[in-house]
């Protein structure tokens, strides 16, 4: 069974920085990526960024405008976002996801599995 655990999360001032990592296990052997989204109130779930296994190339979504990094630890299935510069419209709960299907994009339609969201709040 394919489980996600997400960490980080919390209050954040408005220009700060803030670190969430998600972890996958039970995934089955060969390439995957992992994501993020996240989903603010009122409004649909959107990619932040995608990475993928291996080589770890990293797709970005439209909400994204060069703010954020992505990295992969492949030996423990691991992926971590940091977001700086966060501003109030950052805010939302945001939620990891895994897939198998190689068809990476950032796309809620392309991911599989998915993790329990954790909320962001930037305040200003």
């Amino acid at each position: 069974e394919v489980q996600l655990q997400a960490f980080g999360g919390g209050l954040v001032q408005a220009g700060g920085s803030l670190r969430l990592s998600c972890g996958a296990s039970g995934l089955p052997r060969g390439d995957y990526a992992i994501a993020w989204f996240r989903q603010a109130p009122g409004k649909e779930r959107e990619g932040v960024a995608c990475i993928t296994s291996g080589g770890g190339k990293a797709l970005w979504g439209d909400a994204v405008e060069g703010r954020n990094a992505i990295h992969i630890d492949n030996a423990k299935n691991t992926a971590t976002l940091q977001m700086t510069s966060l501003r109030s419209e950052d805010t939302g709960t945001y939620y990891c996801a895994t897939t198998t299907r190689r068809l990476w994009a950032p796309h809620v339609t392309r991911f599989q599995y998915w993790g329990q969201g954790t909320l962001v709040t930037v305040s200003s």
